[in-house]
Order: structure tokens, then C-alpha cells, then sequence
């Protein structure tokens, strides 16, 4: 089984880009399952419908999100309705709209993709580790899990890998829009990656345009960030797995231009 997680997808022109490279890649490695960070895909940040649906439309089978999943109200309905879009499961259930994670029938295997936020320099939600404990113990859960790790420290996210070595297939990070070089089987075979990336614009400040960043840096003042534009990069890890035993057999990371 091979498992495709590709990097926060940053506003339209990070779509299109994914539109242009996922359907080639997907051949060429043989992907049963693709997952994307969207939380980003709108431009000026969030998700809406619209960008959702490319997502999917593009060959994405499941789309996580993060600190930016309620910064459009037009996506807050798609949230209920939508099983292939999740929002971090430790966001608190009383309050928010959808839920942390979704199963994928694949016909010779199922998926379940969870999608969880740190709390390290983030929103103060629940423990990320009492939540994933608390899902693993899911009834019928699948052998077959991977986790989408939304969060700002490397600490944090390293801890959470360990947390889950042999609890879960794989364990990817999003946030940092910078792709780390660590992918690796951690000891009990689950595949982990701190941080997958970004896709978007190259030639950018985390997709935004450098003058914006640089300009609410020097003057300490309210800056609009607006999303570069120019020759993009998709960054991705594709994890292999035993569909028997639901372990992690092999990681490669990867970056497209």
C-alpha cells in the first residue's frame, strides 16, 4: 500500500500547481491513497468549498486541516457534510463543526486518516496524546492509520511519533511550510516525517509574497499578506505499508518542481 501525503497546499496558485503534478506522480509511484493539508488552499487563508473541491477533483482523497480551519464560515457546513475533509479531532466537539478523523474504503484495505494539532506555540486545545489515544481505541478501527500532525514545535511532533511508534502506520507533520530532512522508520516500524512542507510558490516567504513578510517585520505594523506568485514546488513523502500488519515498511521523501 502506498500512502501519498503532500505538503500545506497554499492558495490558488499551490492548487493548480497539485492539479498540474498529481495525476503524473500518482502513476509513477503506484499512490492508493492521497492526503493533503488544505488549511491554506483559499487564498488570503482558510478553506472554502471551492478549494476544497479542486482538491478533490485533483486526484486528493482525503484533505486535513489545522490552525486555519475555521477562518472561512463558508467551509463550516462542508465540515458536517464533507467525510473526506477533516479539522484536528482535539478541536472540543461541542463548539466546532466536523470531526478529526474519516475511514477510507479502499476495496482490499480501509484507511483511517487522523488529523490532530499541536498545542506547543498553538491553540490551547486538548492534549493531542490523550486524543490520539482516546481514537485508537475506536471500535473497527483499521490496521492501516495515518496521522496528520499539524504543529509548530519540532519537540512536540518528534514526541508524538514516538508516542505512536507501533500504534500507527505513519506520521506525517504540517504547519511549518519547510520540509525537514529526518524521515525515517522509528523503532517499532511506524513511518514518520516531522514536517512534509509546502506547495506553492518558491521564490516566498512560507507562500506569501517576501515584501509582506519583510514589511511586518522592520515596521512592527498590520501587514496584508498576499500569496506569491512565479514557479512553484510540491513536497510530498510517500509512505509504504503492510496492509497485513498496518506497520510502515518503507519512507521517501520528496520535493517537485
Amino acid at each position: 500500500m502506498n500512502i501519498l501525503c503532500i505538503g500545506d497546499v497554499v492558495g490558488s496558485v499551490g492548487c493548480e500547481f497539485l492539479r498540474e503534478r498529481l495525476p503524473a506522480l500518482k502513476k509513477l509511484k503506484a499512490v492508493d491513497l492521497v492526503i493533503a493539508n488544505g488549511e491554506n488552499s483559499a487564498d488570503g487563508n482558510g478553506i472554502t468549498p471551492a478549494s476544497f473541491h479542486h482538491l478533490l477533483d485533483s486526484g486528493v482523497d482525503v484533505v486535513t486541516t489545522g490552525n486555519h480551519s475555521f477562518r472561512r464560515k463558508e467551509a463550516y457546513e462542508l465540515y458536517d457534510s464533507a467525510e473526506a475533509l477533516l479539522r484536528p479531532a482535539n478541536f472540543p466537539a461541542a463548539t466546532t463543526p466536523g470531526r478529526g478523523m474519516c475511514v477510507v474504503d479502499l476495496g482490499r484495505a480501509r484507511v483511517a486518516v487522523i488529523n490532530l494539532m499541536g498545542t506547543v506555540y498553538l491553540e490551547s486545545l486538548r492534549c493531542p496524546f490523550e486524543t490520539l489515544t482516546e481514537l485508537l481505541k475506536t471500535p473497527d478501527l483499521p490496521k492501516l492509520c495515518i496521522v496528520d500532525f499539524h504543529a509548530e514545535a519540532t519537540g512536540e511532533k518528534r514526541a508524538m511519533g514516538f508516542f505512536a511508534d507501533g500504534k500507527i502506520t505513519a506520521l506525517f507533520g504540517t504547519h511549518t511550510h519547510v520540509q525537514t530532512a529526518d524521515e525515517c522508520l522509528l523503532p517499532h516500524s511506524t513511518g514518520y516525517l516531522t514536517d512534509v512542507g509546502m506547495t506553492g510558490p518558491i521564490h516566498s516567504v512560507l507562500g506569501v509574497k517576501p515584501e509582506c513578510i519583510i514589511t511586518k517585520l522592520t515596521t512592527k505594523l498590520p501587514t496584508r499578506f498576499e500569496t506569491a506568485k512565479g514557479p512553484c514546488h510540491m513536497d510530498c513523502v510517500l509512505f509504504t505499508a503492510d496492509e497485513k500488519t498496518g506497520l510502515c515498511t518503507g519512507v521517501e521523501r520528496f520535493s517537485l518542481t
